[in-house]
């Protein structure tokens, strides 16, 4: 019985085993000497580099602590290369502004590329670095980036996995050794990079939020701040669905959800536009306490219990009928027939 073979979930995430020489990548540190700075390269799958001291800061440096401090994820600029000895030199002086920009959103990408291609190979038992072979550095290849060939999965994924293949040696008539092109992936394999493409990837909409105070102190108030609510709300698209609600007098906010955060926050400007201008028709003012901005889950979850606290306050407490009981009886139980008798004698 022959033993199964063994699978590695270690894998670099670009095929280049070491990167090119002017090239930002991403660093972690690891170890600080008195005259290097240890670190690995996170896209390398954490081989060794080294930072002298000299390479930290163009600035002179008075507190190496307070440039790089160790477990510090960051960008930093490949000086040399040696292949033979697995020497690489880094340097952080040398990183321009760009530099660092560039570096992170590759990494970013990079990292949601490995993270989706390593837990398929964890799942399924395969070997991480085979499946980079056949399916991941053939996308960079073609793409550009494996990122956006993910992004195209999401809606068409055989346009993109189907024309990947791998050789594999079979025996022939007459005993003769072929090479055959086949499939990259089985049809299991593609169905779990597809599926973990689909969830890590489809786009998530924004919730876009402002906070404002709406006042109008004339006859009918109340309906005029609703008149200008419904104008707010008029302005929803279906992209764009607008929201306003009462948080506690005079505090309103307006919501909205979408793919795209720019159309958002314009979409809830323009309906602050129309309330403002709706209820300074009836005298009334309304002010902008918070732009409209993306918000997280925590301060949406924040807004969700502030709403049902004062919810719960403003509801009938129970016991109002008791004490409307009690107004009625206030004078006790008085007989007004013998009261009216006393009073005529």
């Amino acid at each position: 019985m022959t033993a199964p073979p063994t699978t590695t979930l270690d894998c670099r995430m670009y095929e280049a085993k070491y990167p090119e020489v002017d090239t930002p990548v991403m660093i972690q540190v690891k170890e600080i000497g008195d005259v290097c700075t240890h670190v690995s390269l996170l896209e390398y799958n954490n081989i060794e580099g080294m930072i002298l001291l000299s390479d930290l800061s163009r600035r002179r440096i008075r507190s190496v602590g307070s440039l790089i401090k160790v477990g510090r994820i960051e960008p930093a600029m490949v000086l040399r290369v040696n292949p033979d000895k697995g020497y690489i030199d880094l340097s952080k002086k040398r990183l321009s502004e760009q530099d660092v920009q560039v570096c992170e959103e590759k990494f970013s990408k990079s990292k949601l590329v490995h993270s989706i291609m390593r837990h398929v190979a964890e799942t399924l038992g395969l070997d991480l670095e085979d499946l980079y072979i056949h399916v991941g550095w053939p996308l960079y290849r073609k793409y550009g980036h494996a990122f956006e060939a993910f992004k195209l999965i999401v809606n068409d994924p055989d346009s993109v996995l189907n024309p990947l293949t791998r050789e594999v040696r079979e025996v022939g008539p007459g005993g003769k050794e072929v090479i055959k092109k086949v499939p990259a992936v089985s049809e299991d394999v593609k169905d779990a990079l597809v599926r973990n493409i689909r969830r890590r990837m489809t786009p998530q909409p924004l919730k876009i939020r402002a906070d404002i105070e709406l006042k109008c102190f004339q006859f009918d108030g109340v309906l005029h701040i609703k008149g200008a609510m419904r104008k707010a709300e008029a302005l929803s698209t279906k992209e764009c669905p607008v929201k306003i609600k009462l948080v506690a007098p005079p505090a309103y906010v307006l919501t909205t959800q979408t793919l795209d955060k720019d159309q958002g926050i314009s979409v809830l400007r323009k309906a602050i536009v129309a309330c403002s201008q709706e209820i300074e028709r009836h005298q009334g003012k309304l002010i902008v306490k918070e732009a409209p901005r993306a918000v997280s889950e925590r301060e949406d979850k924040l807004l969700a219990e502030q709403l049902a606290k004062l919810s719960l306050q403003n509801e009938e407490v129970s016991g109002d009928e008791d004490s409307e009981e009690e107004e009625d009886t206030g004078m006790g139980s008085v007989d007004l027939e013998s009261s009216n008798s006393l009073i005529n004698d």
